[in-house]
């Protein structure tokens, strides 16, 4: 009988008292002369006990303090494999796997010295005919002697049925795949150091793919043939793993985390080009229809791809940047494998950090106002200027508008902070006005998003702020880009209407980028025309001047005029686009000709030189 070093560790069990066992059971072979301890009991006690002792059902041996079997019964015997007459004299250590780690071999000593008062450890031995059997070993001293009992239990059944339930708690019933307990168990097992620093590359490899569409197979077939298709997404993704090399025993793993989405870990790779390959095959494969009882369905995935040294990189961190780039390779086309991207994560974080706190920038006051002069082409005058918005986030430092209008159109803080724009900028307009009375009166031009006409009353808004302010409506721009304008109907349409007919002006930004619908334009409650920078920039190579693009300006800025429009041009930044687009007729420039967006005090100085 030989012990088979175990994967399970060895426990141990202190009890207040060691058994009291007749001191019979002390003697060296069953029938020989009593210890002298014995012989005041009456021998049939004696032969009792004994008799008790061999028949018993838990297999026993008496062993010395110096690790000698001294007496085995016959249900050990039995365990082992072995004749109970044989054991006596054998070292208990081997018989029972006892000496193969320090920390099993020293507690037992532990015992045989009285220091420690019982010991217990689950082993797995290999039986002398070749089948092997877990057991709990208990070794305890005897009471009143120096001897020591060791009992040996059974616990095969018990561990099979353990290892049954384990399987089916970490595996998925549908797939038979690992589930997402097991998935993060191997996942947290393969991120520790002892794992990578045995000779592997230190690196880790994950697949994580999502099925398109799935959702309308469970809603149209039914959850029968969801399931179906699911167990055989797979098979497949398994045989990929096995041809490419990432089978079972290759320190690789596929795993069915929920739903349609499934993970290929990859342990010990090699580099991004070995997971790219990976996913690349198993897109193709998941390419290939489906033949399902009667059904042939056809599926694609998107799958995000990473791949990193596993020092430094914890299970959270790594499945949040596999889930984030699985939403890239969606939100890029789907059907694709889309590997992972520090420098676009990076953006997302940043983005993420300022949605979570735009709202209470405004509350904290770091958002401000830069205006841009909208200078008349022919006479050169600052007719008005553009209102712009700035955010002085304490750890980004000055961010202009691209950089998180879209976040706050998102999450509905758009009205919020639309609302302030449009009060500040009327303020200030206002301002100016009282500040220099000599001076013609500027207009101001405020951006207004789409989704304040939605969200908010911007027609009552707008009426409250020119009457508390004091500004007149005709001196209010209101600019709304070309996209949310044209089509406009119901709300939208009678939101500008009705502010058309307070008196403001309505002008179309970044006209040309969109629908450029211009019939429609003789039915909106529209004032101005804003020519994206596209056109103006153009104009740039002043020595070949391209005909086309000065004849399309043309073309607009004359059908502007004919429906009543005036034209602003963007982006205007050398004397030469200025002189172009005044020849053609272009009304209003705006752009670092003139001035970059300044702050107001550097309007005001414009304004009492010219007034001066």
């Amino acid at each position: 009988m030989s012990g088979i070093p175990e994967e399970s560790g060895s426990g141990t069990d202190d009890v207040p008292a060691a058994p009291r066992l007749p001191a019979f059971i002390t003697q060296r072979h069953p029938g020989g002369p009593l210890p002298a301890e014995l012989r005041t009991c009456e021998g049939a006690d004696a032969r009792d006990y004994r008799a008790a002792f061999h028949a018993g059902a838990l297999p026993m041996a008496l062993v010395t303090p110096g690790g000698t079997v001294i007496a085995a019964n016959t249900a050990l015997g039995t365990l082992l494999g072995a004749d109970p007459a044989q054991l006596p004299g054998a070292e208990a250590a081997q018989l029972v796997d006892l000496a193969t780690d320090a920390r099993t071999w020293n507690a037992y000593r532990e015992v045989l010295d009285r220091r420690r008062t019982r010991f217990r450890c689950t082993r797995r031995l290999k039986h002398r005919d070749g089948h092997a059997l877990w057991v709990e070993v208990s070794v305890a001293p005897v009471a009143d002697s120096e001897n020591v009992l060791l009992s040996v239990a059974d616990i095969s059944d018990w561990r099979e049925l353990q290892a049954r339930l384990r399987h089916l708690q970490m595996h998925d019933p549908v797939t038979r795949l690992p589930n997402r307990a097991l998935f993060f168990e191997r996942l947290s097992a393969a991120l520790e150091t002892s794992t990578y620093e045995r000779g592997g590359t230190g690196r880790i490899g994950l697949c994580y793919l999502d099925l398109d569409g799935f959702k309308a197979v469970n809603d149209t077939l039914g959850h029968r043939v969801g399931d179906r298709l699911l167990a055989a997404v797979a098979t497949r993704l398994t045989r990929c793993a096995d041809q490419s090399g990432y089978g079972p025993g290759g320190g690789h793993l596929v795993a069915r985390l929920g739903g349609d989405e499934f993970a290929l870990l990859v342990e010990d790779s090699t580099g991004t080009e070995q997971l790219t390959e990976l996913a690349q095959t198993v897109l193709t494969a998941l390419q290939q229809p489906f033949d399902l009882a009667g059904q042939r369905l056809s599926v694609s995935a998107s799958i995000g791809v990473l791949e990193r040294s596993a020092a430094g990189t914890t299970a959270t961190g790594l499945m949040q940047a596999a889930d984030t780039t699985l939403y890239w390779a969606k939100a890029d086309g789907k059907g694709r494998w889309t590997l992972f991207d520090p420098e676009r994560n990076a953006h997302r974080m940043t983005r993420q950090a300022l949605s979570s706190t735009l709202r209470p920038a405004l509350e904290r006051g770091e958002f401000v106002l830069e205006y841009q002069p909208l200078v008349d082409l022919e006479g050169g005058l600052v007719r008005g200027v553009e209102a712009l918005v700035r955010w002085r986030h304490p750890q980004f430092g000055t961010l202009a508008p691209n950089r998180f209008i879209g976040i706050a159109e998102e999450d509905g803080s758009i009205v919020h902070l639309g609302r302030w724009v449009l009060r500040t900028a009327c303020e200030q307009a206002r301002r100016w006005q009282l500040q220099h009375p000599q001076a013609e009166p500027l207009f101001v031009s405020v951006n207004v998003a789409v989704r304040q006409v939605w969200d908010s009353d911007l027609v009552a808004d707008v009426a409250d702020i020119l009457e508390e302010t004091g500004l007149a409506p005709g001196l209010l721009q209101l600019e709304l880009t070309e996209s949310a304008v044209m089509g406009s109907a119901g709300r939208p349409l009678q939101a500008l209407q009705a502010l058309s007919d307070m008196g403001v002006h309505i002008a179309i930004d970044d006209f040309g980028t969109g629908y450029s619908n211009l019939a429609y334009l003789s039915r909106l409650p529209v004032s101005v025309l804003k020519l994206d920078g596209s056109f103006v920039r153009g104009f740039q190579d002043e020595a070949h001047p391209n005909p086309a693009d000065e004849t399309i300006v043309e073309a607009l800025v004359q059908l502007a005029h004919r429906l009543g429009l005036t034209v602003t041009a963007e982006c205007v930044e050398t004397a030469g686009q200025a002189a172009r687009l005044r020849r053609i007729g272009c009304d209003t420039g705006q752009g670092w000709l003139y001035s970059r967006p300044v702050s107001p005090d550097r309007i005001s100085v414009m304004l009492g030189e010219r007034s001066g």
